[in-house]
């Protein structure tokens, strides 16, 4: 069974940080490559951060040097570390296999809002 739940979201000031957890089904976690994406205000979902199964990352010019994504394959969960949070990063995150597109399955979200 398909399953990913996002948590750790919440309300945050400008500069502060957030931990995001995902607890992902194997059948998704174990041979893909998991993203973190979000959706802001009125915009697309976008990929910010992803991770393969051997550990390398990529980043959103947007979020570089302030967003940090893991993954333990013990738990089959991937988190995000995101630091130096600003206003504009508020929005709703996801977590998915990096190939995720609209019409796949979506958990439910963890809203972020960062106030200033």
């Amino acid at each position: 069974q398909v399953q990913l739940v996002e948590s750790g979201g919440g309300l945050v000031e400008a500069g502060g940080s957030l931990r995001l957890s995902c607890a992902a089904s194997r059948s998704i976690f174990s041979i893909n490559a998991m993203g973190w994406f979000r959706q802001l205000p009125g915009k697309q979902r976008e990929l910010v951060a992803g991770i393969t199964t051997g550990g390398t990352t990529d980043y959103a010019i947007s979020v570089k040097g302030r967003f940090t994504i893991s993954r333990d394959n013990a738990k089959n969960a991937v988190y995000l570390q995101m630091n130096s949070l600003k206003p504009e990063d508020t929005g709703v995150y996801y977590c998915n296999h990096q190939r995720a597109i609209s019409r796949d399955y979506w958990g439910q979200g963890t809203q972020v809002t960062v106030s200033s």
